[in-house]
This record gives structure tokens, sequence and C-alpha cells, in this order.
């Protein structure tokens, strides 16, 4: 590991956590290069929602390489792209009976919610946008101003502005409305918010800490934008692609957003790839507006379109993702109700959930002799305290038992303050060195 510390820079972040060297992965198994393997509970951050190395999409791939597919073609149609927009309308939008016009973006999530939130701006001529507490959009400066992290906040340098950050579901009690309180300082000329362009949310929110807006209140926020003319703009980054269930986070809230965007698990097989969903109407763009060198991926082009195929022709797949998240609910419920003691509560839906632990500390050590015990899983929330689960949606049941088992252990060990965790290596060094 000589090489990581010499000339990597100090930004790294996961490589901390999980301080190996990793050769080889499959399915929801990684393994580093001294050839132990550990259960994947992270998965690219909801990169890789069909694990790694999917088979039934590296056929594809490899078959599109070796015929020497177009591999760059900046916005040019291909066959490739083709393939991927037909199986796209044919197999997800039609079916939802949702109609939107896709624009390719640079293949990153923040280059699309980047887009998103300019094309907001020039549809309505107005600059201000909401965004949420505990959002996470990205770390370039146009969605990082609508991130709430003081943390990434801090980071850009200058001032980040053209956003207020209003508080999000359950942020000020359950009790309370806070879409209610959005449509009181909108309704208020002497409130000082400005009247937005667009309102921006996930309906999960991930780096945030897994806080899952209810059904209710993204219709009510869906209202709110209606009665002030504002464009309603779902980040589905990281909480899309099936990870709750159903191809769209915001589906069974029966919503639809004006804008959508979309990365991480689209491509399928973690190459990079984002997209911006658009109601035709709204398409104002004008030719190049938004470009770059890397829009559109033709290689995830041909992955996304099996992920399509072969996941999404029918209700199976989402059914048995459904299945696997009330699992994983039962399971987490129980360890909470065992250990909970004030100290634990769950986090979210569908397969996108985790475990409060109050304290970024617990949920440290929990982590730590999680990944001892041959499970990787990251922590989010602003204090870090919230386990994550996040595994591939493909998992095995058997897996999935064991990936909660270890973490279960490890929860059970923390709460009784046991110390005695063999070091066979050097890890627990490597961390204290590097946190």
């Amino acid at each position: 590991m000589k090489i990581f510390e010499e000339i990597e820079s100090e930004v790294q972040s996961y490589a901390r956590s999980f301080p190996r060297v990793f050769n080889r992965a499959l399915g929801e198994h990684i393994y580093d290069e001294d050839g132990n393997e550990y259960l994947d509970f992270l998965a690219g951050a909801g990169t890789l929602n069909y694990g790694h190395n999917n088979p039934l999409f590296k056929e594809k791939l490899l078959e599109y390489i070796a015929s020497d597919g177009v591999t760059h073609s900046l916005d040019l149609h291909t066959k490739a792209k083709e393939g991927f927009l037909e199986a796209f309308n044919e197999k997800i939008l039609k079916p939802r009976s949702m109609e939107y016009v896709m624009q390719f973006t640079g293949p990153t999530g923040a280059n699309a919610v980047e887009a998103a939130l300019k094309l907001a701006r020039n549809i309505t001529g107005r600059q201000h946008v909401i965004s949420f507490t505990n959002g996470f959009h990205g770390v370039s400066l146009g969605a990082l101003a609508a991130t709430g992290n003081e943390h990434h906040r801090g980071a850009a340098g200058v001032m980040l502005n053209g956003t207020t950050i209003m508080p999000y579901d359950g942020y000020m009690g359950d009790q309370v409305d806070t879409t209610a309180y959005i449509d009181k300082l909108l309704s208020d000329s002497s409130s000082g918010v400005d009247h937005p362009a667009a309102v921006i949310v996930e309906t999960v929110q991930g780096e945030g800490g897994i806080n899952a807006a209810s059904f209710e209140w993204l219709r009510n926020l869906e209202a709110v934008c209606r009665k002030h003319d504002m464009l309603l703009i779902v980040d589905d980054i990281q909480a899309g692609c099936g990870r709750t269930g159903s191809y769209f986070s915001f589906e069974q809230a029966g919503i639809k957003p004006d804008i959508i965007t979309m990365s991480k698990s689209l491509g399928g097989y973690g190459l990079p790839f984002a997209v911006v969903l658009i109601k035709p109407e709204l398409d104002h763009w004008k030719p190049g507006e938004h470009n770059g060198t890397f829009r559109g991926n033709n290689f995830a082009f041909v992955t996304a379109k099996a992920a399509i195929d072969h996941y999404w022709s029918d209700e199976r797949f989402a059914a048995d993702v459904q299945r696997k998240g009330q699992y994983v609910s039962t399971r987490l419920q129980a360890i909470v109700d065992t250990y909970g003691e004030g100290n634990f509560t769950t986090r979210g839906r569908g397969m996108f959930q985790g475990i409060n632990c109050i304290s970024g500390e617990l949920a440290g050590e929990i982590t730590r002799r999680c990944f001892k015990n041959g499970l990787i899983i990251e922590t989010s929330g602003a204090d870090d305290h919230v386990v994550k689960l996040l595994c591939p949606l493909t998992i095995s049941d058997e897996n999935l038992a064991l990936g909660i088992d270890i973490l279960e252990q490890a929860i059970k060990e923390t709460c009784a303050g046991d110390t005695d965790i063999p070091e066979d290596d050097d890890y627990f060094e490597d961390v204290r060195k590097i946190a």
C-alpha cells in the first residue's frame, strides 16, 4: 500500500475505512489481494444494484468490445445509444405512462444535478432554488449550494448562493408538516424567500442519513410546487433504479416530477453514466448549452440496456426487491428491539435502509467490527451516525441474512463493551493513523 501513501491525495475517504488493496469482485463479494472475501454492503455507494461484474452484462459488454463497437462518440447517434433509448422508453417510461425526453450529461450525478438546476432557471427566468436539510446533491458548486452538509459546503472556498434550504420531512418532528411551512413562506411577500425556480428533493436521503419522506409529504410538496409555479426536481441518483422497490423511488407516492436526475446504478455495471429526464414541454435547451466531452458512455448504454431487458421487463425483480426489503425491515427492527435502549432506530424503505445509532462514534465502532468479520458497510448522516445497508439488490437470501447477522453481532459486541477484538494485522493501527 506504499504507493497510495506516497502519491494519492489526502482527499480519499472510503479507503480510510477499508484499508485493503482489492483486486477482484463478483456479485455481492469483493476480494483483497490476500484472498480475503468480504460481503459488500457498500456496493459503490449505490452504483452496483446488480452486483459486481454481473455475468449477464459482462457478456454483452465483451461482445460489444470484440465487435469494435463505438467507444467514444460525444453526443453522436450510435447503435448502442439507440438500443438503450428504445429499451428505456418501452420498458421503463411507457409502462408507467411517463413521457420524458432524455438529456445525456457528463457521467456523474453531480453533473446531472447541475444541468437540472440550470435548465429550471432558464425555463422560469428565476434564480432561486429550494433544497432540504440533510440533502446531498453533489460537490460541484451548483449542486453543493443545494447540499446541506457542512463538511462538504466548507470545502467550496466561495459563498454558495442561489438556494434556500428548507426542513425535510420529519426534521421538525413527526407532528410538523414542513410543506405547510414552505407554503406559508412562499405565500408571504415579506418572508424574505424569493420566488423559486424549482424545488430539488431526494425521496430518501442517502448521504443525509437514510431519511425517507412519507408519500403524503411528497404529494404535499408537489402540490406546493404547482400552487407556486415551481418546477419539481427529484434527485433519484441513489434512491432510483430499484433501490426502494420500484424503478423510480417516487412511484408509490404517485407524484409526477418535472425533471428527474439519474446516475449511479443506471449503467448497471458500475460504468459512469448520468441523465436528466425532462418533460417534453420543458426541453428549452439550445444546442450545446450544457455539454461535455463524456456525455454518454457507449459501454454503459450496452450494460444499461441489458439491465433493463433482464430485470425490468416485468414485475418479478421489483417484487423480489420488495420481499428482501421487508426482510431487512423485520431484521433491523428486531435488532433495535433487542439492543435499542434509546440508542438505535431504523431508517429508510425497500433495500435502502439503515440503523440510526445516535452517535457517530458508536456507528463507527460497529462498522469497524463488521469489517473485521468480513462485511464492508458504511455510515452516513451529518455525524456519520447511521449504519447504511446498501447491498446489491441481486444478493442471495443467504448472504443477505449473513450480512445482517454480522451487523447484529457487531452491535451486540459494541453494546457489551467488548474490546477483545483480534488484531491479526495492522488494520486498527492503520485506521488510527489516518482517522
